[in-house]
């Protein structure tokens, strides 16, 4: 692949382990694992605001009560957060409306995620959603392989609504290495008929526990044939935690990208990712 750029765009104060973001004009929603809020940032007046998700909300939640939000992606003017379903108090999906800045429905996915698990062959203890896509008939939902038994699965759930019938597909995937761990996936965004994930290598073989970070990946899969048609290391530092759409070109694509620092530190470095469209 040809030579990609990435670079500190900005630094937004009162975020902090950010895991997703969706940008929409000139504003950048973000979303964190320790945080019962949606963020709203405004890049022009560099204004935040952040709205409920959840009843008496926090911005550093306790681990082992968090919601764990790791997966935002959007349909018309519908932002949908997803826990991680790691454990059973991250099985909450929440559907927030863009206009009227108002969460819409709280749904519970114990059930679904059950299902995914069985037909996936992912033990509970190995389930950990960090990305997910909704083109408006399908969902798509990523698994991060960070448990023992490394399951980088991308399940595809053909319905408009995760409340009905379904037609379920799951695709594993043998990810990347660095220095003999293998990278998972940590978001995707949907780009035309491409998929454009993240993937981090981070030395645990637990989906509850962090480790050492050793680096993430770009990539891209063809969504016709669920193929990777490639992937780039783009950092030995940073775990890249979320991926959105900025601008493209005839020639490049840009992306906008958060990290999870692990701390309870309110404090995230927007990125802004370059590659050549070839």
């Amino acid at each position: 692949m040809e030579k990609f750029t990435l670079e500190i765009l900005f630094q937004i104060i009162g975020i902090g382990s950010a895991s997703g973001l969706f940008y929409n004009n000139d504003a950048l929603y973000v979303i964190g694992d320790n945080s019962g809020f949606l963020y709203e940032y405004n890049m022009q007046n560099q204004q935040l605001n952040q709205h409920a998700l959840i009843d008496n909300p926090t911005q550093n939640i306790q681990k082992n009560l968090k919601p764990d939000f790791e997966s935002l992606t959007h349909h018309n003017d519908t932002l949908y957060v997803f826990g991680s379903g790691s454990t059973d108090k991250r099985n909450k999906m929440i559907e927030f409306d863009i206009k009227s800045k108002t969460v819409l429905q709280k749904n519970n996915l114990v059930d679904l995620y059950a299902v995914m698990q069985s037909f996936g062959e992912i033990k509970p203890e190995d389930f950990n959603l960090e990305g997910a896509i909704f083109d408006g008939e399908n969902w798509y939902l990523f698994n991060r392989g960070n448990g023992a038994t490394n399951k980088n699965t991308i399940f595809t759930i053909h319905a408009k609504n995760l409340g009905e019938e379904f037609a379920l597909i799951s695709v594993n995937y043998k990810l990347p290495k660095i220095k003999g761990v293998r990278s998972s996936f940590t978001d995707a965004v949907l780009v035309g008929d491409k998929i454009y994930f993240l993937s981090t290598a981070e030395d645990t073989k637990s989906t509850y526990d962090d480790g050492a970070i050793l680096g993430s990946f770009i990539g891209r899969i063809d969504v016709k044939t669920m193929k990777i048609d490639f992937t780039q290391k783009i950092t030995a530092t940073n775990k890249f935690e979320g991926l959105t759409l900025y601008k493209k070109e005839n020639n490049k694509i840009e992306f906008l990208l958060c990290e999870d620092n692990d701390t309870e530190l309110l404090e995230t470095k927007i990125y802004k990712l370059t590659l050549p469209i070839k």
